[in-house]
């Protein structure tokens, strides 16, 4: 993985076409949420078939926590929906054919030279694409299992949200005088609040 690509970090906004063939970024696909982005060899691999049956339950829960989930493979479009469907999934998978991500990441997987995957990785992301977390899945155990992420969106929810402790008196306070800025979604946006924390 590139060395700039750390915790802490930003993560690019690449554009790509999703499954529908639409042009989409990483920053519109995570809007003021939390990103659970996954790199992936494709559906020709039974540890991404794997991994990805296991997000399909969590990504019950992610939606009702204002998480997001993104998946993007070197597959072309047909592949990536065959994928998709084939795992049960209803988030947003990217394609990457010309391998632009796998090319300025720095992580072509050299071992396959039949697929021409990239190693795969799943990347945690606070709000603004910043890097919580990277697990590199080379080996499937390397790769977060779903009770992982869970923790992981913990801390980050507790990081972006000012109202995770709504029961703080400062909390209280703020909501009885009417001022919901520091609520989520009421109020400014997760990108003010943050912008107001640095």
């Amino acid at each position: 993985m590139r060395a700039d690509i750390v915790p802490g970090g930003v993560f690019p906004d690449y554009e790509l076409s999703d499954h529908r063939g639409m042009r989409r970024t990483l920053s519109e696909l995570q809007g003021a949420d939390p990103l659970v982005l996954v790199l992936a060899r494709g559906g020709f691999c039974p540890k991404d078939r794997r991994q990805h049956e296991g997000l399909v339950q969590l990504h019950r829960e992610m939606q009702v926590g204002y998480c997001r989930l993104v998946t993007v493979s070197t597959g072309n479009l047909i592949e990536t929906n065959e994928f998709r469907a084939g795992v049960g999934a209803d988030w947003s998978f990217l394609s990457d054919p010309g391998r632009r991500l796998q090319k300025d990441l720095d992580i072509a997987e050299y071992t396959d030279a039949d697929h021409n995957p990239m190693i795969p990785h799943t990347l945690v992301l606070e709000p603004g694409l910043r890097v919580y977390k990277i697990y590199n899945g080379y080996w499937f155990f390397g790769r977060p299992t779903v009770e992982e992420l869970r923790l992981d969106l913990r801390a980050v929810l507790q990081r972006c949200r000012p109202d995770w402790d709504i029961s703080s008196a400062a909390q209280r306070t703020a909501w009885e005088r009417g001022d919901k800025a520091g609520f989520f979604p009421y109020g400014k946006t997760q990108a003010q609040l943050l912008a107001e924390q640095e």
